[in-house]
């Protein structure tokens, strides 16, 4: 038997629940088969879509720019080793535009693989948002998110990776002492340690919170927005074609928001760790 069309609210509820794994009801493990059983499997559920289409995507950057790397050229180079070349140059005038805190061999490859990763992950948003959930559902996948950007797991596990990296190289430049000393001296001198503390913890921890919020937002109000969309196709043949050059539309103008937000990340990166590497006297 055929099953019933899904009401407006159960599309976009359907599209907008990951691929999860964890524990059911029943105590057993496997991957849940609708958004109630996915949001009681609680913090230990995996969204599974998220961590494949990501490592994906990674995987595809790593093997495109080494497979450049070992085919370059000083002579006349090809297509892809231009683009490459021009992807690189830009990094490192980033880099040097807002990074002053010295040599750190991390910072331009740590940016270079967040931008490319995240423009990768950015640009799924452009695939159609019926043609992979519905092939996944052909196949048996109950449910498949594609933008691994539009889910804050993911993007909070980024941010928090950079933060990481901001308490190493804090404590690593300044030492414990000094790195303690700017949480509770700055910025207004040893009598003011309450409000010190106060006023750069939260300074400090709204670094990760930023980051990963403001790519998460940006990228769900963009698939919700697709999605949409594209609940026009099915209030007949007039909606469906303004529907049509609506998501035209739409998709021209989410390339600006897929790089910028990239961007955007990338650059908050470099200033954060340059931030980390500067001693307050």
């Amino acid at each position: 038997m055929a099953s019933e069309p899904l009401t407006s609210n159960e599309y976009i509820t359907h599209h907008l629940t990951n691929l999860t794994y964890g524990q059911l009801p029943d105590g057993s493990w496997g991957f849940a088969h609708n958004a109630e059983q996915a949001h009681a499997m609680g913090f230990w559920a995996i969204h599974v879509d998220t961590m494949v289409v990501s490592i994906l995507l990674g995987v595809a950057f790593l093997w495109l720019f080494r497979s450049v790397a070992k085919r370059v050229t000083s002579g006349e180079p090809g297509k892809m080793q231009n683009f490459v070349e021009w992807v690189v140059e830009f990094i490192n005038v980033s880099v040097r535009g807002s990074f002053s805190g010295g040599k750190n061999d991390v910072v331009a490859p740590l940016s270079l693989t967040i931008f490319i990763w995240i423009v990768l992950m950015n640009l799924m948003d452009l695939v159609p948002v019926d043609w992979l959930p519905s092939l996944a559902g052909a196949l048996g996948v109950h449910h498949l998110r594609v933008v691994p950007t539009a889910d804050v797991n993911a993007t909070f596990g980024m941010s928090l990776a950079v933060f990481i990296l901001i308490l190493y190289y804090s404590i690593k430049i300044k030492g414990v002492g000094g790195f303690l000393g700017e949480l509770s001296f700055q910025p207004f001198g040893k009598f003011g340690l309450p409000a010190n503390l106060l006023l750069e913890g939260i300074n400090l921890i709204s670094k990760p919170v930023s980051l990963a919020l403001r790519l998460f937002g940006n990228m769900y109000a963009g698939e919700m927005i697709f999605i949409l969309i594209a609940l026009l196709y099915s209030a007949g043949w007039a909606l469906g074609t303004f529907g049509g050059f609506l998501q035209l539309g739409w998709a021209i103008f989410h390339i600006l928001i897929v790089m910028l937000q990239a961007f955007i990340f990338m650059t908050l990166t470099i200033v954060y760790l340059d931030m980390a590497h500067q001693e307050h006297h």
